[in-house]
């Protein structure tokens, strides 16, 4: 992600209200977390809510 500085890839606002979505069974385990963990320290306003 670094790499590729998807922060500058991605326009924030298409992304303002969506949600990743994962079907693993604890927030631990799921790989969106981590682009979403990514985008909150670039970003700094990006709230994570686990469902």
């Amino acid at each position: 992600m670094a790499e590729r500085r998807i922060e500058d890839q991605v326009d924030k606002s298409i992304l303002d209200g969506g949600c990743l979505l994962c079907s693993e069974a604890t927030p631990e385990h799921c790989h969106r977390r981590l682009v979403a963990e990514y985008l909150r320290r670039k970003w700094g306003d990006v709230e994570i809510v686990h469902l």
